[in-house]
C-alpha cells in the first residue's frame, strides 16, 4: 500500500507544495505500508531505532513475553513514538478495549510518582486515516479533499473534510482542516485576510496523500517543522485530533499553567479550559492560549497558534512530538517562521492583534489587599506610604468595598467615606481601581437592584438550554451570569459603569471570577444529561468535567453554546469593559482580568491569579510572566508578596526586589492575614522597598518605550534571555532571571536566607546599571553579592536607556528632568530609543500627538535625533548623561561644539546640567 503518490500532471504544482512520491524506505515487518514515523528522519536515525527495537524485542521474546505477543507491526514502534489511542483518563485501559479500537497494547511501568508515562495503546502504523483525494489551486494557496474509509471510534465521524491552505506571508502560512459538507463553530475573533499569495515563502510544504499528512520544512536548513504522518488525523462532530514530530524539544507557551518556561516533553498534558483555582502546578489554569514558540538547532525558531477555543489538551512526548486534542470548532493552525523568537512572536501578534498602550500611571506601583474593611482604612494606607515617600500610583479595592458583594454597589456604612477618598487620590495625582465581577446578585427583591432587573428584562444572561435563566452562586450569593457575547450586554455594563461612575471616579478597573468562576458545579439544578455537559470526551480538567465550578457547558449564548464559549468569557468581558473606559473617561483603558485569550492584550492586561506567599510562588511568577509575554499580554505581573498566607518581611523585601520588575507591579493580599504593604515592615525593609520602586520609577521611560515597541510591532516587554540569545543553548532553559526589551538583566533573588545569587550573563560586556562597572563574559554562570537590600540589573554593552528623576507618582516623575545612561559596545557603539505623549490620551501615536527620539554613539561623539516631536516634549530637559565604558579619560567634553564640564570616575563619564528640550537634537562628543 503506497505511503506517498505523486501529484499528476494534470495537476500544476503550488508554489512551496507538492504531494511527494512515495519513497525507497524499508518496509516494516508484516506490512506493505510505510511506518508513518519514519517520515522525514534521516536513514541513520531509523537504523538506529529499528536495531533498538530489535534487540528489544529479542530480549522480551527470549525471557518469556508476559501474555499474548504484540504483532511485529506495533513492537517497531519505539516508547517514544507511541502516540495515545486511548487517552481517557477515568479508564483503566485494558487489552480488550485497546484492540476494539484497533490499535497496539503493550504495558510499560507507569513514571515515579504515578504519572502516565508511554501510553499502553497507541497507534499502529497502519491505522486508518484521512487520504487526500484532491489539491488545486486556489488564488492564495491550495485547497484539497480529504475523505476516510473507515470510521474512527468517536460518534459522528466526518468523512469527508476540506482543506485549506493559505501562503499569507513569506513567513506565515495558514492551514484550516473543516467539514466539507456543513458549516462549523469558529472563534469569532477577528483575524488578518491575506490579500495575495506569499511570493517567497521561507518554507517549503509537502502532502502525503495516503496517509494525509502535512510535511513543513524550513528553506534554509531544511529543518521539518511539521510532519503530521506519525498519527491518524481525527476529526469527529466532539473530537479533533492531530499529531506531529517536532525538531527539538525547546517547547514553550499553551498556557495558563504553572510550570517551568520551558515544558518537558516527558509524557505531559497540559489542558487548555478556564478554570477558577489558585495556581497549581499541572491544573488548568485561569486562560487558554493555544500558542507554543519552539527553537530549533542552531537558534531558529517558529510558532504554532490553534485558532480553537473548545476545551482542549496537548500531550506532549520524546519523540519530540506534540498531539492537539479538541472537543469542538475547526482545526485552523497558523504557523509563523520567525527566524527569531521575537519575529515569531511579532508574527502571531500580527494575527491576534497588538497590545493596547497602557496609560503611564498603570506602569507605576499598584497597591491593594482585601480586608482593608472600610475606605478609611484604605485611606490609611494611601496616608502611610505618602508618609514615607514610596512611591504609589493606584488604589485598588478588593469585593469588601461592595455592599453585600454585589456589582455597582458600595456598601454605605463601612465605604461611605469612598468617594471622598478618591477625589482625594486625584488630588494627589494617583488612581482608583475597583474589582467588578461577572456573576450579577439575583435574589434582591424587584425593583431593589437596578443591573440585575435590567438585565433580565432585557434578556441580557446565560439561559439553560430550557430557556431558563441558569443561576449559580458567587460572593453575593446566587447569581446570574452577564452573556458577553451579546453586544447589547455591552451597553447595558456601560450603563451601570455610568451610574457607578457618578458617586465613584474609578480609573480603571479589576474584573475577576470571568472564566465565569461558579462556587457550584454548573448550576442550582446541575446540568442537564447530553452530549454538551457529557461529550464523548472530556479532556484532563480539573474535576473531571467541564462544568466542575463553573456554568453548564450546555448554556445558551448569543453567540453560540457555552461549549462553545467558555474560554472566550474573559476576554468578551474585557472587551465590554475596556470599551466603557473609553467611553466614560475619554482616555486609555485600564483594565486587568483574571480569565483570558488570544487578543486579550487590545483590551487588559493580567494578573497570574491567587498566588501564595511562599518562595516557590514567587519563582513561578516570573515563567507566568514571560509565557504571557510570549500570548501578547505583556502588561502581565503577579501579587507581590503572595496572595494567599503569611509572607515574611525577607520574603517580601525580595518579592518587592522582583516585583518591581514586573511590567504590571501590584501587592495585594487577602483578608485575616497580616498586611503586607511596605509601610508595616522595619525601617531597613521599607528602605529597601522604597528604593527599588524609586529605581522602577525611574526607569519609567525606558519601561514606557518598550510598552509603545509592543503596541506598535509586537515586541516583548519583559524578555526571556534566549529571545537575544537564541544560538546559546545555556539560556534556553533559564527562567530564574529575565530582561526588560534587549538591555536590562534582572537577576533576583529567589530563595531565603542568603546573601549572594548565581545567575547567567550572556557573552559579552555588561554594565553594573548603579555603578557602571563592567564584567565581560563568556557566556557563564557568575555568583554575584546580593545583600537585602540589593537587586542585581546590569545594562547590555550597545544600549542606552532613557530615565528619570523618580517622583513619588508617575504625574510627578514625568516632570522631572531626564537622564540618559549609555553603555558602551566594545566598539564603542549604542543605540536606544524614546517614546514620549501625554501619557492616557487615546491613539497619541496613531493621532501623530507624540515624540519619538533616537540616541547614537559611534566614534566618541553622542547623538540625539528629533524624528517627530510633540508640544509634551518642550516642557522637559534632557539634565544628565552618563556613559559607562570610557576606556580613556577625556580631555574635554564639547556640547553642540561648546566646551562643558565633566567628571570621569572608573571608566564612567557623566556631563550634568545640559538643560536641553527634548524636542531639540543635540550631539555630545568627547575627545
Amino acid at each position: 500500500m503506497k505511503s506517498y503518490q505523486k501529484l499528476t500532471t494534470a495537476v500544476p504544482q503550488p508554489l512551496g507544495c507538492r504531494v511527494e512520491e512515495e519513497r525507497s524506505t524499508p518496509t516494516p515487518v508484516g506490512r506493505g505500508k510505510l511506518a508513518p514515523w519514519w517520515v522525514g528522519s534521516g536513514l541513520l536515525v531509523a537504523a538506529v531505532l529499528l536495531s533498538a527495537v530489535t534487540v528489544w524485542v529479542l530480549q522480551q521474546v527470549s525471557r518469556g513475553w508476559p501474555g499474548p505477543t504484540p504483532p511485529p507491526k506495533c513492537l517497531l514502534v519505539p516508547e517514544s513514538h507511541r502516540f495515545d489511542c486511548y487517552p481517557e483518563r477515568s479508564v483503566v485501559v485494558t487489552q480488550e478495549l485497546c484492540e476494539s479500537r484497533g490499535c497496539c497494547f503493550i504495558e510499560t511501568p507507569p513514571l515515579a510518582g504515578g504519572k502516565r508515562g508511554v501510553p499502553w495503546c497507541f497507534y499502529p502504523p497502519d491505522f486508518p486515516s484521512y487520504t487526500l483525494e484532491s489539491l488545486n489551486q486556489t488564488a492564495l494557496g491550495v485547497a484539497g479533499l480529504l475523505v476516510r474509509r473507515k470510521k474512527a471510534y468517536y460518534p459522528r465521524d466526518i468523512e469527508m473534510l476540506r482543506l485549506d491552505v493559505e501562503f499569507e506571508t513569506n513567513t506565515r502560512l495558514h492551514i484550516k482542516i473543516t467539514d466539507a459538507a456543513n458549516p462549523r463553530y469558529e472563534v469569532p475573533i477577528q483575524v488578518p485576510r491575506a490579500m495575495k499569495r506569499a511570493e517567497n515563502p521561507i518554507y517549503s510544504l509537502d502532502f502525503s496523500r495516503d496517509p494525509f499528512g502535512v510535511l513543513l520544512r524550513r528553506r534554509a536548513t531544511g529543518t521539518v517543522l511539521l510532519n503530521t504522518t506519525v498519527a491518524p488525523l481525527i476529526f469527529a462532530d466532539q473530537f479533533l485530533q492531530i499529531s506531529t514530530l517536532l525538531p527539538s524539544k525547546f517547547l514553550y507557551g499553551l498556557g495558563e499553567h504553572r510550570s517551568t518556561l520551558l515544558h518537558s516533553l516527558d509524557w505531559t498534558t497540559l489542558t487548555l479550559w478556564a478554570r477558577d483555582v489558585s495556581p497549581t502546578e499541572s491544573f488548568n489554569l485561569y486562560g487558554a492560549h493555544p500558542f507554543y514558540l519552539l527553537m530549533e538547532e542552531g537558534g531558529d525558531a517558529h510558532g504554532v497558534f490553534l485558532l480553537n477555543s473548545n476545551a482542549m489538551e496537548v500531550a506532549l512526548q520524546p519523540a519530540p512530538g506534540l498531539t492537539w486534542r479538541t472537543i469542538g470548532g475547526v482545526l485552523d493552525f497558523y504557523i509563523f517562521l520567525g527566524p527569531d523568537p521575537n519575529m515569531v512572536i511579532q508574527q502571531y501578534q500580527q494575527v491576534i492583534g497588538f497590545p493596547a498602550m497602557p496609560p503611564l500611571w498603570a506602569l507605576g506601583f499598584h497597591l491593594c489587599r482585601w480586608g482593608y474593611g472600610s475606605s478609611n482604612e484604605t485611606w490609611q494606607t494611601v496616608r502611610a506610604m505618602r508618609n514615607y515617600q514610596i512611591p504609589q500610583d493606584a488604589q485598588w479595592n478588593d469585593i469588601d468595598y461592595m455592599d453585600g458583594y454585589r456589582d455597582f454597589t458600595f456598601d454605605p456604612q463601612k465605604f461611605a467615606s469612598l468617594p471622598s477618598l478618591v477625589e482625594d487620590l486625584h488630588k494627589h495625582g494617583q488612581r482608583y481601581v475597583m474589582i467588578l465581577d461577572p456573576g450579577i446578585s439575583s435574589t434582591n427583591p424587584h425593583g431593589s437592584y437596578w443591573p440585575f432587573d435590567e438585565a433580565l428584562r432585557r434578556g441580557l444572561f446565560l439561559n439553560t438550554t430550557q430557556g431558563q435563566l441558569l443561576i449559580g452562586q458567587v460572593w453575593p450569593g446566587f447569581t446570574a451570569f452577564a452573556d458577553f457575547s451579546n453586544p447589547d450586554t455591552h451597553q447595558w455594563w456601560l450603563e451601570n459603569l455610568q451610574r457607578f461612575y457618578a458617586h465613584v471616579p474609578f480609573d480603571g478597573l479589576w474584573i475577576d471570577m470571568n472564566e465565569p468562576s461558579n462556587f457550584m458545579d454548573g448550576s442550582q439544578e446541575g446540568c442537564p444529561p447530553g452530549e454538551l455537559d457529557s461529550p464523548p470526551y472530556t479532556p484532563a480538567v480539573l474535576g473531571d468535567s467541564l462544568s466542575a465550578k463553573t456554568v453548564c457547558a450546555s448554556a445558551k449564548q448569543k453567540a453560540s453554546v457555552h461549549y462553545n464559549l467558555h474560554n472566550l468569557y474573559g476576554l468578551m468581558e474585557a472587551k465590554a469593559t475596556a470599551s466603557a473606559l473609553i467611553q466614560i473617561r475619554g482616555k486609555r483603558p485600564f483594565v486587568i482580568s483574571r480569565s483570558t485569550f488570544p487578543s486579550q492584550g487590545q483590551y487588559s492586561g493580567h494578573w497570574l491569579g491567587d498566588n501564595r506567599s511562599q518562595w516557590k510562588d514567587m519563582y513561578y511568577s516570573i515563567p507566568g510572566l514571560l509565557s504571557f509575554s510570549l500570548f501578547g499580554i505583556p502588561l502581565v505581573g503577579a501579587d507581590i508578596c503572595g496572595f494567599s498566607g503569611s509572607t515574611s518581611e525577607e520574603l517580601c523585601t525580595r518579592w518587592m526586589q522582583l516585583g518591581a520588575f514586573y511590567p504590571f507591579a501590584r501587592n495585594h493580599n487577602t483578608q485575616n492575614e497580616k498586611p503586607q504593604d511596605p509601610t508595616v515592615f522595619s525601617p531597613a525593609a521599607r528602605t529597601a522597598m522604597k528604593n527599588v520602586l524609586l529605581t522602577r520609577y525611574f526607569l519609567l521611560p525606558f519601561l514606557y518605550t518598550l510598552f509603545h515597541r509592543a503596541h506598535v510591532q509586537g515586541d516583548t516587554v519583559a524578555r526571556p534571555l534566549f529571545f537575544e540569545f537564541p544560538w546559546d543553548v545555556a539560556t534556553l532553559g533559564l527562567d530564574r532571571q529575565f530582561l526588560w526589551g534587549q538591555s536590562l538583566l534582572v537577576t533576583p533573588v529567589l530563595e531565603p536566607g542568603v546573601d549572594s545569587v548565581t545567575g547567567y550573563v550572556p557573552r559579552g560586556v555588561w554594565y553594573d546599571f548603579y555603578t557602571g562597572s563592567s564584567v565581560n563574559s563568556s557566556g557563564e554562570m557568575l555568583k554575584m553579592s546580593a545583600p537585602l537590600d540589593h537587586l542585581n540589573l546590569h545594562v547590555r554593552e550597545g544600549s542606552i536607556l532613557p530615565t528619570q528623576k523618580p517622583g513619588t507618582t508617575t504625574e510627578a516623575t514625568r516632570r522631572n528632568s531626564l537622564r540618559l545612561i549609555v553603555a558602551l559596545s566594545q566598539t564603542g557603539t549604542a543605540w536606544g530609543d524614546l517614546f514620549w505623549d501625554d501619557g492616557e490620551s487615546l491613539d497619541t501615536f496613531e493621532r501623530g500627538s507624540y515624540s519619538y527620539l533616537i540616541f547614537n554613539v559611534t566614534q566618541n561623539v553622542f547623538t540625539s535625533t528629533v524624528l517627530h516631536a510633540s508640544t509634551e516634549a518642550t516642557e522637559v530637559t534632557t539634565d544628565t548623561l552618563t556613559i559607562f565604558g570610557v576606556q580613556e579619560p577625556p580631555s574635554k567634553v564639547l556640547l553642540n561644539g561648546q566646551e562643558k564640564p565633566f567628571s570621569y570616575l572608573h571608566q564612567v563619564l557623566t556631563v550634568s546640567n545640559l538643560g536641553i528640550s527634548l524636542s531639540q537634537g543635540f550631539s555630545l562628543r568627547w575627545l
